[in-house]
């Protein structure tokens, strides 16, 4: 079991958050692309931030988004499609499109057609 699936999700969002706004992109957008990947809306996001939810935990009780097979490409020199155990996958998404949306990449694009 990889350490960061018991890591707790409040204790990385800051560092997504940092990552976004230096590339001058928001929360609000950041928040926009965790809604298209895991169904949460702001008061879910809110309520796992608060109650500090382990990655294991915030990824059950998420509602993937049928098009995050879409989600292609390395994070961490690995090709996130070629990741064989599902919870590190999903990790691995929400890092790729963290990523690509502070690599100024169009919103429309990172939500795989969806805007």
């Amino acid at each position: 079991m990889s350490r960061i699936f018991t890591t707790s999700f409040a204790s990385v969002y800051p560092l997504y958050l940092a990552k976004v706004e230096k590339k001058g992109r928001t929360k609000a957008e950041l928040d926009q692309v965790i809604e298209w990947l895991t169904g949460f809306d702001a008061e879910a996001l809110d309520q796992h931030l608060t109650a500090e939810t382990t990655f294991e935990n915030f990824f059950d009780d998420a509602h993937l988004n049928p098009k995050s097979s879409a989600i292609t490409g390395v994070v961490c020199g690995v090709r996130v499609e070629q990741i064989d155990d599902p919870l590190m996958q999903k990790i691995r998404y929400l890092d790729k499109l963290v990523d690509e949306l502070a690599k100024g990449k169009a919103m429309e694009k990172v939500l795989r057609g969806q805007s």
